[in-house]
């Protein structure tokens, strides 16, 4: 009876137990709810905070300092400059096994070098030469261009900003890493405490080894899977995107990598090595050598198809090791879909801008200002007048110097190309182009609904259906814009325009490049908080990386920020290569969509959700977008979320206000890179 009455006693204390855990589960859920609404409560009261700021002018007319600021896109050389000066001549420089050591080691100990491949890696250490510098000598100043990356190997230095002491650094540790990605200006001083014994790489050397690793490596996986029977149907886009899904594998001596009578999904290349095949029949219990394989022989080809049984053993027979290239069905699949599938695709060359012919007679003499719609670092986009026509325009203006000492001649000249043959109904039209000795001049649609950006900033973040909208405006440009081989690769809301509907337009197309299928490019370009992780290791990007920030563009429209924010560049980039996993999802992105972002944004550019053999359908499928009208979409007949007002051709109440242009006419450019403009 005790015993009874103890267990009764313990039940009831579980039972309480449980009752204080459950209180308190309510109280937690409680407190989180209060927290999120004054959360956003203080999310709202900034962003109007931001919203007046944008608007009042101090007494000096200037634009007071905004909280939320408009993002710049950046770029380095294009990889074609990188191809032509520094791929073909990778100078090596001879040194002692303990720097090579030191060097590896502090690669692999640095946050954003030790994501690299070790076969990079390598090169890296071969191809970094020595610097030494004295006591007291400066080694990087703040406010300067910088191209170098450094990893000391002895002495000591210290770290300033803005004449502030941040840290010392001794041997084994790499700094200014950020100047190897794109040309920018060094955000702290490193000053030598004593003698200081450094190895040094540049830019252009960093970013030939990453083409070199990456083409070589494509191009050897791609003639292996030509030698496969069964994909000599195969384009050379199919082709060069199995290069990027298949895994190697490594054999020791005497490994089954397969069993005979084992079912499979994977087959298998031989790209180092040689195997033994045995083969037990009904006569011979015991497996017997049917036959020996070597580089360029494969088997297991049947499993890309079904379930395959396999026939025989495969056995590692190299004192050195068998490495496989190894492809599994799953992913075949999504890459090439049936062997028996036609794989042809149409390829639309880009031929060189046309004028429309009520354009071609328009002189930049004949185009007058109304107000300022935008300011940038290229120039600004003015609301213009055209003498004889009723509609208003955008007017472009880029400083052709700035562009020079930029170095993106290249993207200007692509840009007006490629918007200039783009007739889409989700990207702003390009109608004629002017030049002067100063100016570049695009004349382009003019959207009077304002920037996403701007209406973001306002209203804190979108709902569900707002933001739903807008993705679809800009998967449907997207659309547009692969389907002829070019990626965009500057996604963002500040590069999202509003018609005088509410419909979204891609604006913007300074980094946009016609790449092809099934090809990739290596020039860095894009917003730090945008740009995918294989554009920050200079991996090769192609179309995925739009598929990326894509993701990301959800996330910052349903939250108000995006999720990779850091206090400097290099900062973000890091954040970014820990991936999307480690980023918490806040309650207001619903369940549907958080699985959309994290299927876009996976680190590895095959898994994304767009890239497979459906490509943006398998998006538009998703059950965030379950039940909504495509076609409405596409025929202009859906209502939009947001529906500016405007009044008439001249509005731009849409719009921040600007102060007028202050600044001294820029220099002339007489070069002539600008011909064909």
């Amino acid at each position: 009876m005790r015993n009874m009455a103890s267990l009764r006693d313990l039940q009831y204390a579980l039972q309480e137990k449980i009752e204080e855990l459950r209180q308190r589960d309510e109280l937690i859920d409680e407190l989180e709810l209060e927290l999120d609404e004054k959360d956003t409560l203080i999310q709202r009261l900034q962003n109007e905070l931001d919203k007046y700021r944008s608007v009042i002018r101090p007494a000096t007319k200037q634009v007071m300092v905004q909280k939320k600021q408009k993002r710049c896109g950046i770029s380095a050389e294009s990889a074609q400059e990188i191809q032509e000066t520094a791929l073909e001549n990778l100078k090596r420089y001879p040194k002692p096994s303990a720097a090579k050591e030191c060097i590896k080691n502090a690669i692999l100990d640095n946050d954003f070098m030790k994501n690299l491949e070790m076969s990079q890696i390598q090169e890296i250490v071969d191809c970094m030469y020595p610097v030494e510098y004295a006591r007291s000598a400066c080694i990087i100043k703040e406010g300067d261009v910088g191209s170098l990356v450094y990893v000391m190997e002895e002495g000591k230095v210290e770290v300033t900003k803005e004449n502030k002491f941040l840290t010392t650094m001794g041997p084994g540790k790499v700094f200014g890493e950020l100047a190897i990605l794109y040309n920018c200006t060094r955000t702290a001083s490193v000053t030598a405490l004593t003698v200081a014994k450094l190895w040094a790489i540049d830019r252009p050397c960093f970013q030939a080894i990453m083409m070199k690793t990456s083409l070589v490596r494509q191009a050897e996986q791609v003639d292996l899977l030509k030698r496969v029977v069964a994909f000599k149907h195969l384009p050379e886009e199919t082709l060069n995107k199995l290069a990027d899904v298949v895994d190697e594998a490594y054999f020791d001596e005497g490994d089954y990598i397969v069993r005979q009578g084992a079912t499979g999904d994977t087959m298998y290349i031989i790209s180092k090595g040689k195997c033994r095949v045995t083969k037990r029949t009904e006569s011979h219990s015991t497996p017997t050598l049917s036959k020996v394989l070597q580089k360029g022989d494969y088997f297991g080809e049947k499993a890309l198809q079904g379930e395959d049984m396999r026939e025989a053993n495969v056995i590692a027979a190299d004192k050195e090791g068998v490495v496989c290239l190894t492809l599994d069905r799953e992913s075949f699949m999504q890459v090439a879909g049936s062997l028996n599938d036609n794989h042809v695709r149409k390829n639309d060359d880009l031929i060189k801008g046309r004028v429309d012919s009520e354009f071609s007679e328009i002189k930049l003499s004949e185009v007058r200002v109304i107000a300022t719609l935008g300011v940038g670092g290229f120039g600004r986009v003015e609301l213009v007048k055209v003498n004889g026509h009723k509609q208003t325009y955008a007017l472009k203006q880029l400083k052709k110097r700035h562009i020079v000492e930029t170095r993106q001649q290249e993207h200007i000249m692509s840009e007006k190309n490629i918007m200039m043959e783009s007739h889409c109904d989700f990207i702003v039209r390009l109608f004629c182009t002017f030049k002067d000795k100063k100016y570049l001049y695009m004349l382009l649609e003019a959207c009077l609904g304002g920037e996403l950006w701007t209406i973001l900033r306002d209203k804190g973040s979108f709902d569900d259906g707002t933001t739903r909208f807008y993705t679809a405006c800009v998967i449907e440009a997207l659309s547009y814009l692969h389907g002829k081989g070019i990626i965009y690769r500057d996604l963002k809301p500040e590069n999202i325009l509003l018609d005088s509907r509410g419909y979204g337009k891609l604006v913007d197309f300074g980094f946009a490049k016609k790449i092809g299928h099934g090809r990739k490019t290596w020039t860095f370009c894009g917003t730090p908080e945008y740009v995918a992780p294989e554009i920050i290791l200079n991996k090769g990007h192609d179309f995925s990386a739009d598929y990326w920030s894509l993701g990301i563009l959800m996330f910052e429209l349903l939250t108000g920020s995006p999720p990779f924010t850091g206090s400097d560049p290099m900062k973000t980039y890091n954040i970014i290569l820990k991936g999307m996993d480690m980023i918490e999802f806040p309650r207001k992105i619903a369940r549907n969509a958080a699985n959309l972002i994290k299927k876009l944004c996976r680190d590895n550019p095959t898994e994304r959700h767009g890239y497979q053999k459906n490509g943006l359908k398998d998006i538009q499928k998703h059950k965030w977008f379950d039940g909504f009208n495509w076609e409405g979409l596409r025929k202009r007949t859906l209502t939009p979320p947001i529906l500016p007002e405007v009044q008439s051709p001249t509005d731009t109440s849409n719009f921040d206000s600007y102060p007028p242009d202050t600044d001294p006419p820029p220099p002339d450019d007489a070069s002539g890179w600008d011909r064909d403009f």
